[in-house]
């Protein structure tokens, strides 16, 4: 029997064959939640669901659109003791970042809102006498969304709200990982009164996954994917969307250089590496993983930052202390950060703080004088663990920020502000912030990366271009001339 349930066409269903999976808490393998195993056929359900919904919600008019995407964000935020018992049990993170996920994705939502009165066109002059010639928008249909784990409800209202604001209707596939806190987003949806079908959530056991994504996004109702994960899956999504010629929106992974130029206010600098570097105990898409730090400021800096970053507070986070860092998603984190550290080691960096990790509780590290030849300087860690690499001067800097395979978040640290800007500007990414953290989000910008991080762009009107097909419609207002 599940905890857990779908929901499809307004209604709470179970898988068709009874099938569920088990999702257990990282730290003490406790079960955290049950939830449906869906088949293929229960996403084809879905989407068919969405599918009818659509003529109607595409219709509804932009305000009582506006009027239901803010009731959306009041129910979402009435969840939120909700969120905080769920989400430490199902990844282990903590009760403030948890605070913070529902706080930016109720603002998500009112950004939607808000949007539905900007979905414009333009009239375009015309060669042709007496035409009038229109570029309008147009929701495109029934929208997959795909979200994970690490940043759920933010993520998760992401994959939904922009595609409602645009006349889109929505299926929301959760993370095996958070079955139950994706579940709070989409009950959101529905205790704000959304139609039935406008929002439909399914869930998958790991195993079942490819078949069930192939067969919505194989689904000829399906027009829009947009999934936020890692690069190896994405590209598997993108094979799948260019197989059937599907526009997809594809955020992936990154290795988000912070940059420290040797005119940096190095307070500011530290402050700002530690939120970038240890937020959610570093599992986030924008995490600062590579400290590019110019050797003439490398001592004092390096100083300051393992000292603040040894003194950050980690625990179990479903404890009564409030931590930083609470537990990482699993086991495998901890094996794949352990291995970089031994690499690291054994080719000659130095361990500021922190060190290999017994179990999910992984402490910030701090990793000194990392080289290329080290894997840490090229693989994203997606845990806790930092590499601190020294440079050169400026060129150097935008060099080793430069050299990896992702695109997403940056940051620059420099008092010289027209300095800090250009060098902004040669570092191939996304979105770059100069004297600010890797790790920022506002639901109004546009949102994505370049290279390994991904195409195309979610937030404010970027968002509005990917959930809308853009249509070409003319007028002939006078009588026309034709050659025969």
């Amino acid at each position: 029997m599940s905890d857990l349930f779908m929901l499809i066409n307004g209604q709470a269903v179970a898988a068709e064959n009874g099938a569920t999976f088990e999702r257990r808490n990282p730290l003490d393998e406790s079960l955290a939640t049950r939830a449906p195993a869906a088949t293929p056929a229960d996403a084809i359900r879905a989407v068919e669901a969405a599918a009818a919904a659509f003529p109607a919600w595409s219709q509804t008019g932009p305000n009582a659109r506006r009027a239901l995407l803010l009731k959306a964000a009041d129910a979402l935020e009435a969840k939120t003791p909700d969120f905080i018992a769920t989400l430490p049990r199902e990844t282990g993170a903590t009760a403030m970042w948890t605070g913070f996920n529902v706080h930016l994705a109720a603002g998500m939502l009112r950004e939607a809102a808000a949007l539905t009165t900007q979905i414009a066109g333009e009239v375009i002059p015309s060669d042709v006498p007496g035409s009038l010639a229109l570029a309008v928008r147009q929701p495109a249909g029934v929208v997959l969304g795909i979200a994970p784990w690490n940043a759920p409800v933010i993520l998760g209202v992401r994959a939904i709200a922009t595609p409602l604001a645009c006349g889109n209707t929505v299926v929301f596939k959760g993370s095996e990982l958070c079955p139950h806190t994706h579940q709070l987003i989409a009950q959101a949806f529905i205790d704000a009164g959304f139609p039935p079908g406008v929002v439909n959530y399914i869930t998958n056991a790991p195993a079942d996954a490819a078949a069930v994504v192939d067969a919505m996004i194989a689904h000829p109702a399906v027009r829009r994917v947009n999934f936020t994960g890692s690069t190896r899956v994405g590209k598997l999504i993108a094979v799948q969307c260019a197989q059937h010629l599907k526009p997809a929106v594809l955020e992936l992974g990154g290795k988000a250089p912070f940059v420290v130029l040797d005119d940096a206010d190095l307070d500011a600098a530290v402050d700002g590496a530690a939120f970038g570097s240890f937020a959610n105990s570093g599992q986030i898409c924008m995490s600062t993983e590579r400290i590019v730090v110019d050797a003439a400021i490398a001592d004092a800096f390096v100083a300051k930052f393992a000292a603040k970053a040894g003194a950050l507070p980690l625990g179990d986070p479903r404890g009564p202390d409030p931590v930083v860092l609470g537990s990482v998603v699993g086991i495998s984190t901890v094996r794949h950060c352990n291995a970089l550290i031994d690499d690291a080691l054994a080719k000659g960096a130095k361990l500021l703080c922190g060190g290999k990790a017994e179990n999910t509780l992984m402490p910030a590290t701090l990793l000194d004088h990392v080289t290329p030849a080290m894997r840490i300087y090229g693989e994203e860690t997606f845990g806790p663990v930092k590499a601190i690499v020294r440079v050169n001067g400026v060129d150097e800097a935008i060099r080793v920020a430069n050299d990896n395979a992702y695109g997403l978040s940056a940051a620059v640290f420099g008092r010289d502000t027209a300095r800090a800007i250009t060098v902004a500007q040669r570092i191939a990414s996304g979105i770059c912030h100069v004297n600010g953290p890797t790790v920022h989000d506002e639901a109004q910008m546009p949102f994505g990366g370049v290279k390994g991080s991904g195409w195309g762009r979610f937030g404010g009107k970027a968002g509005i271009a990917e959930f809308t097909d853009l249509r070409w419609v003319t007028v002939q207002t006078g009588e026309r001339h034709y050659p025969f």
